[in-house]
């Protein structure tokens, strides 16, 4: 009878053991999830603190320490949501684990939002509505914090959705609904926003076209190569001194903030130089790890790791440079104009709003950004190192430019734009490719683009860029700003109708 009684009770303490490592599990997801929470709060009362602290002595300190806040919690939920297009590639290609890519990813934001972010946060703060139409200082600031709350609102619920959208169209859309609520559409600089809507149109297909470019070469001039090893170490350490170069001609440039402006021409030998050195370095890295590697294309991924790991680096400080203004242009453009007391703006973004803005946006991709890494990096197309190097570098280079002309561009559109360009390209030359086709012929294997498809079904399948992303992807990009412009009017009169 007793041994009847132990059979009976073992299944219910098993179910007991079960259901009690389940609540442990389901308790420790929860306070993680909570401990972000936490953190955030945190550093929200942090910001404001700090920015009441230099705004001492100014009319309006208090709206000025709220603004902050509500710059800080936009800065975060831009490196929850944006921020994983610079390392997606990179880790969808497994070039580096998810830890390594946070911390490289936040390093390199803070680097450039500080360094080179100036110019495109005074574009948001001043280039999209006409401050001087608006009635007083006061409903300016009303205005930018209804747009600061409308486009991170709207990235939070984008974040939670898996949906990687553009925090660019998200905050001008909020700039123009507030702009409008308060002044009138008089106040919208129209001329501005055409500029900005045909970069927006422009970037992800030059993304796409520049990383397709980069993947023809290294196909051409790597990949289908009889000895592909031999090929990789005379042209890798070239692409990755065309990227150190560029780099450093922007830096030069007026890239740092007018720390150090050359000329473009003096610019320009600065990033030859530059790229010579990193030439001349790189050469010796490439070939003592090309040693003993069999001459296939997973050798070839070895090789590009360093350069791949090298071009989210950079992307990120590319984003950092351009996508902080979505989170301080609206702060600054409140400091301004409440230490003014009229609408006026001063020559530079003091240091302490592009630190919020910087620290924002790197605290926001440690805690939330790892989901949608996952998302650009592994849903779109499939990355291998080679593939994945071409979209960071393509979305850097094109981000940079943008940068250097004071245009908030999409970093989500280009990087998207680079990675579709890459899949859609790679369709394109695996049925066309007349090397690919020796290649392979060479090699007695039977070509893949011969073979008859004759079932729809099979022929899409067969598809490396899934279509399905790409409409999901499109469609949130295009309702991001009508929707944040009707939001943060909403938002704007709220705030007018309980404060004055």
């Amino acid at each position: 009878m007793a041994n009847s009684q132990v059979r009976l009770g073992k299944p219910t303490l098993d179910k007991d053991l079960e259901k009690l490592t389940f609540t442990e599990q389901a308790t420790h997801f929860v306070l993680r999830s909570w401990t972000g929470v936490g953190i955030s709060l945190v550093f929200l009362l942090i910001t404001m603190t700090v920015a009441g602290s230099f705004a001492t002595g100014t009319p309006g300190v208090l709206v000025i320490a709220v603004t902050a806040a509500l710059a800080a919690y936009m800065a975060m939920n831009i490196g929850a949501n944006d921020v994983t297009n610079n390392v997606g590639a990179a880790v969808g290609a497994r070039a580096m684990s998810m830890g390594v890519a946070l911390v490289i990813a936040a390093i390199f934001e803070i680097a450039g939002a500080l360094l080179a972010g100036q110019g495109v946060a005074q574009t948001v703060a001043s280039g999209i509505v006409d401050r001087a139409i608006f009635p007083n200082p006061e409903t300016y600031a009303w205005a930018m914090m209804a747009a600061l709350v409308s486009a991170a609102i709207w990235i939070n619920i984008a974040t939670l959705a898996n949906a990687p959208i553009s925090t660019t169209h998200a905050i001008i859309g909020g700039v123009i609904g507030a702009g409008a609520a308060a002044s009138g559409f008089q106040s919208v600089q129209w001329d501005a926003i055409a500029v900005i809507v045909v970069s927006w149109t422009v970037s992800p297909i030059l993304g796409g076209v520049i990383a397709a470019a980069f993947l023809y070469f290294i196909k051409e001039f790597i990949i289908y190569r009889e000895d592909k090893i031999d090929a990789a170490k005379t042209w890798v350490p070239v692409l990755v001194a065309l990227m150190a170069g560029s780099f450093a001609a922007f830096l030069a440039n007026g890239g740092t903030n007018g720390f150090y402006d050359l000329s473009f021409g003096k610019a320009l030998l600065v990033g030859v130089g530059f790229g010579l050195l990193t030439y001349i370095v790189t050469r010796p890295i490439i070939r003592r790890h090309a040693e003993g590697l069999d001459n296939r294309n997973q050798s070839l991924r070895t090789l590009f790791r360093l350069p791949l790991i090298c071009s989210a680096a950079l992307l990120s400080f590319a984003h950092g440079a351009n996508d902080v203004s979505n989170a301080v242009g609206p702060l600054y453009g409140v400091v301004s104009a409440l230490r003014a007391g009229a609408a006026t703006g001063e020559a530079a973004i003091p240091l302490w709003v592009m630190v919020i803005g910087a620290f924002g946006i790197s605290l926001g991709l440690l805690l939330f950004g790892p989901r949608l890494i996952r998302i650009v990096g592994n849903e779109i197309t499939k990355l291998n190192p080679m593939r994945a190097f071409c979209v960071a570098l393509s979305s850097a280079v094109a981000v940079l430019t943008a940068s250097a002309l004071a245009i908030p561009v999409s970093s989500t559109h280009i990087a998207v734009g680079a990675v579709f360009g890459v899949g859609l390209f790679r369709e394109w030359y695996t049925r066309n490719s007349q090397r690919r086709i020796d290649y392979i012929r060479s090699r007695g294997n039977r070509v893949a683009s011969e073979e008859p498809v004759a079932n729809p079904d099979e022929t899409r399948r067969r598809y490396l860029v899934r279509r399905s992303h790409f409409m999901t992807i499109v469609s949130a990009w295009i309702v991001t700003l009508p929707v944040s412009a009707a939001l943060s009017a909403l938002v704007f009169l709220a705030l007018n109708t309980l404060f004055t």
